[in-house]
């Protein structure tokens, strides 16, 4: 649901919410008893945030597995779900409409109709109504992040989602190093845009720390940065056969926290709330850079 409305913010403040958890269940286990172990550590996460009073929540990139890029398994086409009537985003439904939240729902699709496997992010409004989904656009195939093997590049064209709260963009991981995207995502209206990811240290440190804010300046929208925890396993450097299995076995440190990015200077602020079993919830109360005029 794209929108291109000039008009102004919903809200003066926005108070927006990232969840970033570390994997809950081996991946030596099958993906559906994987996705069951998040949903569960999730859960308590969801309702922290919907009793703090957040408005726009979002999980980390496909939330409910591992980042299995660094393989080439076809074990994990199995974690795939169909959008809207797969089981992950029907559940979040009810909890948008429980928490009068928008809720922003990053896993693996697979399409029933097409058979085809995407990077996506269901977008649910708070009356739990289904807006609509992104595709991720963008997919690395370089060592360490096998995106070809697992997904088809989305085209989604840039929508924004008219939320309850704000106008909505959503752009996924690798797609952050393309600024085109952040513009036509403001240019269609976005007011605050979510960065699901899953991001690791080295040069993308750099960049993690760089690009959200720069886009948020440049673009004049706030920005939600939620990657995956602190540590994630990752396979040997050396590309590998497709027909050859191999457990995600080498450790790497992820890049860093979720966060949020702001368009001007002291215009919002972000708490983080630390839970036992390496998971958080960074809650941020954002603030029109513009009060009292439209939003970019």
């Amino acid at each position: 649901m794209t929108n291109e409305s000039n008009s102004g913010p919903k809200t003066a403040t926005l108070r927006g919410g990232l969840i970033q958890m570390a994997l809950k269940a081996s991946t030596d286990n099958d993906p559906e008893t994987i996705r069951q172990a998040m949903i569960e550590a999730h859960i308590p996460m969801i309702e922290q945030a919907g009793k703090a009073g957040v408005q726009v929540l979002c999980f980390q990139e496909v939330f409910t597995q591992p980042y299995f890029c660094p393989s080439q398994d076809s074990k994990w086409y199995d974690s795939a779900e169909p959008i809207p009537n797969g089981p992950t985003t029907k559940l979040m439904q009810e909890y948008a409409v429980k928490y009068d939240m928008v809720i922003v729902v990053p896993i693996y699709e697979r399409d029933d109709v097409t058979g085809i496997y995407y990077n996506t992010a269901a977008v649910i409004d708070a009356d739990g109504t289904y807006l609509g989904k992104y595709r991720k656009t963008h997919i690395p195939q370089v060592s360490g992040f096998w995106e070809k093997f697992f997904f088809k590049p989305g085209t989604s064209d840039w929508p924004v989602f008219d939320t309850k709260y704000c106008k909505l963009g959503v752009y996924i991981c690798y797609d952050r190093h393309f600024p085109e995207g952040w513009r036509s995502l403001a240019l269609n209206g976005a007011e605050y845009i979510v960065n699901p990811s899953a991001t690791v240290a080295g040069l993308s440190e750099y960049l993690w720390q760089l690009e959200q804010p720069a886009s948020a300046a440049a673009n004049g929208c706030w920005i939600g940065a939620i990657n995956h925890w602190l540590r994630r396993s990752l396979m040997p450097t050396a590309p590998i056969s497709a027909n050859t299995a191999r457990p995600i076995s080498r450790k790497c440190p992820a890049s860093g926290r979720s966060f949020s990015s702001n368009p001007a200077p002291l215009t919002g602020r972000c708490s983080t709330q630390n839970t036992a079993n390496l998971g958080f919830i960074s809650v941020m109360t954002a603030t029109s850079p513009k009060a009292g005029a439209p939003w970019p």
